[in-house]
């Protein structure tokens, strides 16, 4: 049972203000015509990889928003009021789960209509005997490493998910969400043989990681590389003198030739400890804010993974040009007026 924090029971109340004052009524989808009827399943996600993974099976079949703004750490995020009447009139919430947006979850739980479905990806992804433990998510605190999308075969897994569960709720256009979860199906392939190709490039070496906020737990275990750590403590606080002279001594030791921060955590620890150690500082990578904004045609989860690789393997001593040439766009025709919070 998940119990509200005092926030979220603010949030609770304030919905029924609002709800109070809006005479219940619906919002208005910008992209139809003023009074023409939406019948679409409203879905309403979290992060913004996951709200692309549900653009790319639901396309135009669906009124698609986000919650959670690019750039934002989705950890710490607070939902706001007004998520509370998204949650109300969604007919399908879609979160990654993993202990990852317990306050979102909290709110949707509270105030999702009776007969709407709370899908948790992560959930159905991995077995607890395969959940992934590290410096950020310890053994000890009991909740797992919740970045699975990093490794694209977890992301074909959340849009199999997905697609099993549009295709129930809505059976009307479920080829229409099964076309697209094969040509998705494909292009992940083609990502994750050119993430091989790239990889092996890689003196073996080098095939390591430290990062800023540890979000490659499972991406390293699917392409053989090794997570040696990660900067940010479980509490997300800034680390320690100890710990940052670890660090350091840890990269010597091993002659890592890069470490990575991250878009979204500040990293001026980060960057300090790659000066003293020698190593390359690579502030390039990202796990939920999308390459460019929301439109442009690498602003999909796709190419937030070819962003990533292409930022990676050339400081590790890599090729990268095997994911060069992927075609990273949204597999559907048209456009779905998917909302991205920025």
């Amino acid at each position: 049972m998940h119990h509200l924090i005092p926030g979220t029971r603010l949030l609770v109340l304030l919905f029924v203000a609002l709800s109070i004052a809006a005479c219940g009524g619906g919002s208005n989808d910008g992209s139809q015509n003023p009074g023409q009827q939406d019948d679409r399943l409203r879905v309403v996600t979290t992060v913004s990889p996951i709200t692309s993974i549900v653009e790319n099976i639901g396309g135009t079949r669906i009124r698609l928003e986000g919650l959670v703004p690019e750039g934002v750490n989705s950890h710490t995020f607070e939902p706001t009021p007004s998520m509370a009447i998204l949650m109300a009139e969604a007919d399908l919430i879609i979160i990654n789960g993993l202990f990852l947006e317990e306050p979102t979850l909290a709110l949707a739980e509270a105030n999702k209509r009776s007969e709407a479905v709370i899908l948790s990806l992560g959930d159905q992804s991995v077995t607890p005997d395969e959940w992934q433990f590290d410096f950020t998510f310890p053994e000890s605190a009991g909740h797992p490493n919740p970045h699975l999308w990093p490794d694209p075969n977890l992301g074909l897994r959340y849009a199999e998910l997905v697609h099993e569960q549009l295709a129930a709720m809505d059976p009307d256009n479920a080829a229409y969400y099964a076309g697209n979860l094969e040509r998705f199906r494909s292009r992940i392939s083609q990502l994750d043989e050119a993430i091989r190709v790239a990889v092996a490039t890689v003196p073996e070496e080098n095939r390591k990681l430290l990062t800023y906020h540890d979000s490659w737990a499972y991406f390293a275990r699917q392409y053989g590389m090794e997570v040696i750590g990660a900067v940010q403590p479980s509490n997300f606080s800034q680390p320690s003198v100890r710990e940052v002279a670890q660090l350091i001594d840890q990269i010597r030791e091993l002659g890592l030739p890069a470490v990575f921060g991250s878009e979204v955590f500040s990293s001026d620890v980060l960057e300090a400890i790659a000066s003293e150690a020698g190593a390359q500082f690579v502030d390039d990578l990202a796990d939920d804010d999308l390459p460019g904004k929301p439109g442009d045609p690498q602003h999909t989860y796709l190419g937030l993974m070819q962003q990533n690789l292409a930022a990676m393997i050339p400081a590790l001593g890599g090729d990268a040009s095997a994911v060069a040439g992927l075609d990273t766009g949204n597999v559907f025709d048209g456009s779905s007026g998917a909302v991205y919070p920025q």
